[in-house]
């Protein structure tokens, strides 16, 4: 009796966008994380570093995140490569900043109704990538102190 190599049967895990649910389910958390930002005096100090209008932020962070969680890879289609710190740069981005985004994320994924394990996985990145865009110090007690 021989044994044959079952590896053509083994499957990959689910990517993240597919573990989100495909383009229209990204294309509704990312909308929501916007009309949040717009809607709730509590992310005033990241939507005052955004345009007035949010379209076309809108459509590059759903670009983004298609590629960065395993779908098309439409940022780098129309773009090249993100260089994530290096283009937010110009915008002023400490603690307040990051807790902001993060929480109004959060709260994005709770309104779609993405699953809680998912949530907790994708929380951990965002904190880490958020973490690492932060380019100016804090505030303490009125002097900065290092980012």
């Amino acid at each position: 009796m021989t044994i044959e190599n079952n590896s053509s049967l083994e499957s990959t895990p689910p990517s993240i966008f597919e573990l989100i649910g495909g383009a229209e389910r990204l294309r509704e958390l990312v909308d929501r994380f916007y009309d949040l930002m717009d809607l709730e005096p509590v992310f005033s100090g990241i939507r005052i570093l955004h345009p007035p209008s949010l379209d076309g932020s809108r459509d590059k962070f759903y670009w983004f995140l298609s590629g960065w969680s395993g779908g098309p890879d439409l940022f780098v289609e129309r773009f090249g490569h993100p260089r994530l710190r290096a283009r937010h740069l110009p915008y002023a981005i400490s603690t307040p900043e990051r807790d902001q985004w993060l929480r109004c994320m959060a709260l994005a994924m709770q309104d779609v109704g993405l699953e809680q394990t998912l949530q907790e996985r994708l929380m951990s990145s965002f904190f880490d990538t958020a973490d690492w865009m932060r380019n100016k110090a804090d505030k303490v007690d009125g002097t900065e102190a290092p980012a």
